[in-house]
């Protein structure tokens, strides 16, 4: 073998090791300290943003209401062992999924007077409630990653891309994972975007992405912001934040309340299993929609995302009505073939009686239609 081909041969494995390691720090959260480049970390600037003390400890960081087992280096070392070498089945999907193509034309003709929800992949949704237009997680990237050219990558386009997307009232971002706050999409949609509602200790980042900081709306657990008609409510998820080194839990994750005079929504962002889900809905339920994450769940990290099971439970602690997983089918970011958490939540829901819903990437859901909404049960279109 001559010397040239051993030189090929070793770049094609670093990068193959580089790729791995880098898709074990997306999915830990940044908790690992990047070889491969610096990442965006953004020092909070205390006397520029609001930050409460009601979830920070004595070190600064943010914490859960229910303490959540620490990422101990045995744990980091057995997840990167089965990052690297256990062989993954089925987690990336072998044929073209179907969506359905949205124009701005037809966001533009969407009900004035009912609330319409669009799935456009992993826990990014459109939703226009009283003639508004609000973004959740959006993520417009090829991958959920800090790099173009490496990390999970989508699984199907976007069905609208956002040079198509009108004038959008706000944006509402449930924590700064890479698979939940897009440099590459907030960028793009910053002239777009009137509103930006972040919990706690996210606001530096937006503004040092040049979103300028009278957009931003920084909230506490149980704080919220009322936009002509819509409230926005930030309630309490058990999860953990971090984009680069050293930042982790230097900002605040949050579930989401959603509301006007007709209707009441709940969007999980990640998030375990926790007593929180009853206390939400004791306080602000029933809700007509949850949109509940079910995906990316592991026995080695149950404390921060739900089994399925789980997110059935939470939906009946909520008191939900309808449910829509989300954080699923769009990236490969777990062990679990890509189509296990709709398998499972439609054999959960059917013994549960829950209302599912399961549109296609980009299918209108108008909630007080009653054919829109039949349209979305029971479609298993990942088959």
């Amino acid at each position: 073998m001559n010397l040239q081909l051993i030189g090929k041969l070793r770049g094609s494995a670093l990068f193959i090791l580089k790729r791995k390691l880098l898709t074990i720090t997306i999915l830990l959260g940044g908790t690992l300290a990047m070889t491969i480049s610096s990442l965006d970390a953004v020092t909070i600037e205390k006397d520029r943003f609001f930050l409460p003390t009601s979830q920070l400890n004595a070190d600064g960081k943010f914490t859960n209401a229910k303490p959540v087992a620490e990422l101990s280096w045995s744990r980091i070392l057995g997840f990167m062992n089965r990052a690297l070498f256990e062989k993954k089945v089925n987690t990336v999907p072998s044929k073209t999924i179907p969506i359905e193509k949205l124009s701005q034309h037809q966001v533009n003709q969407l009900p004035e007077d009912k609330t319409s929800v669009i799935r456009l992949g992993h826990s990014t949704i459109l939703i226009k409630i009283n003639n508004q237009l609000w973004l959740l997680d959006p993520v417009f990237s090829e991958r959920a990653s800090p790099f173009r050219f490496m990390g999970p990558k989508r699984f199907h386009p976007t069905p609208i891309e956002i040079s198509e997307l009108p004038s959008i009232t706000g944006v509402i971002l449930s924590h700064n994972h890479y698979d939940h706050m897009d440099e590459f999409s907030i960028k793009k949609l910053k002239e777009k975007v009137s509103k930006f509602v972040v919990p706690v200790g996210n606001g530096a980042q937006l503004n040092s992405w040049g979103v300028n900081q009278d957009k931003i709306f920084e909230l506490d657990w149980w704080q919220s912001v009322n936009v002509n008609g819509v409230q926005i409510v930030a309630t309490p998820s058990q999860h953990f934040s971090g984009r680069g080194l050293g930042d982790r839990d230097k900002a605040l994750w949050s579930s989401w309340v959603i509301r006007d005079e007709n209707t009441n929504l709940f969007f999980s962002g990640d998030t375990g299993y926790f007593d929180g889900f009853k206390t939400i809905g004791e306080k602000y339920g029933p809700f007509d929609l949850t949109m509940m994450e079910t995906g990316a769940y592991d026995e080695q990290w149950p404390d921060v995302h739900m089994a399925p099971e789980e997110t059935i439970q939470a939906h009946k602690d909520l008191r939900g009505r309808k449910m829509l997983p989300i954080h699923n089918g769009t990236f490969d970011l777990a062990f679990h073939e890509w189509t296990d958490p709709f398998e499972q939540m439609v054999d959960l829901s059917n013994r549960e009686w829950i209302d599912l819903m399961t549109p296609k990437m980009g299918q209108v859901i108008t909630l007080e239609d009653d054919d829109s909404v039949d349209k979305a049960r029971d479609l298993h279109w990942w088959r």
